[in-house]
């Protein structure tokens, strides 16, 4: 349980920052060699790990096909194929085929054009393609398109839980109006933020934590 504290949530999750910036230094998150490149790993790294979404990106590559418009074009059975290490492969290639869609028709498969719209609104349409949920489209708006949508997942709120900024009932968009609400909107400093959750949730925040090596230890 968390030591009573008199700080604002401002100053926690400032805090937080703080000590995991100074424990990890910089991510350089999310690799990618293009903004549709990082949409298309937002999109395949649901349920599985980054080392498999990495394999299947590779397979693309090979087959020459990372491009909005020859990956739409493609036959889905050998999307699936060629995404098959990142698991739910079959699901997946239709999640992608229908983001794919969404970017040709309103897009004309440009992620340029995509990142030129406003924010409020590309979220908003985001969230109405097949299989895209809040994690996914805020991920995709943040690392893509450079846009300040702060990404809540499951280390983010194991870690908010467990030092008693947010409770277990919190929903994704109390947990991310917690950041938006009490941190500048920032892309570069919700994207290290993101990450060096992740880090910390891997590392450290595990569902058996190791709280007597974490950084965050001492504010417990």
């Amino acid at each position: 349980m968390a030591k009573s504290c008199k700080k604002t949530k401002k100053e926690y999750l400032t805090e937080i920052y703080n000590i995991l910036f100074t424990h990890f230094g910089p991510r350089h998150w999310w690799p990618g060699d293009s903004p549709f490149e990082i949409a298309v790993g937002a999109i395949l790294t649901q349920n599985t790990n980054w080392t498999n979404v990495e394999k299947a990106i590779d397979n693309i590559k090979r087959a020459k096909v990372l491009r909005a418009g020859a990956l739409h074009k493609l036959h889905i059975k050998k999307l699936a194929s060629l995404i098959k290490p990142s698991g739910y492969f079959n699901v997946k290639a239709k999640r992608l085929k229908s983001f794919l869609k969404y970017l040709a028709n309103h897009h004309k498969s440009s992620m340029a054009s995509m990142k030129a719209e406003d924010m409020t609104m590309l979220r908003k349409e985001l969230l109405e393609i097949n299989g895209i949920g809040p994690e996914t489209a805020d991920s995709i708006l943040l690392y893509a398109l450079e846009k300040p949508a702060f990404v809540i997942d499951a280390y983010t709120k194991r870690v908010l839980t467990r030092h008693g900024i947010a409770t277990e009932k919190a929903d994704y968009h109390q947990l991310q109006e917690l950041f938006h609400k009490n941190l500048p909107r920032d892309v570069q400093l919700f994207n290290e933020y993101h990450a060096l959750f992740v880090m910390v949730g891997k590392d450290y925040c595990k569902p058996k934590p190791r709280c007597n090596r974490c950084p965050l230890e001492a504010m417990l």
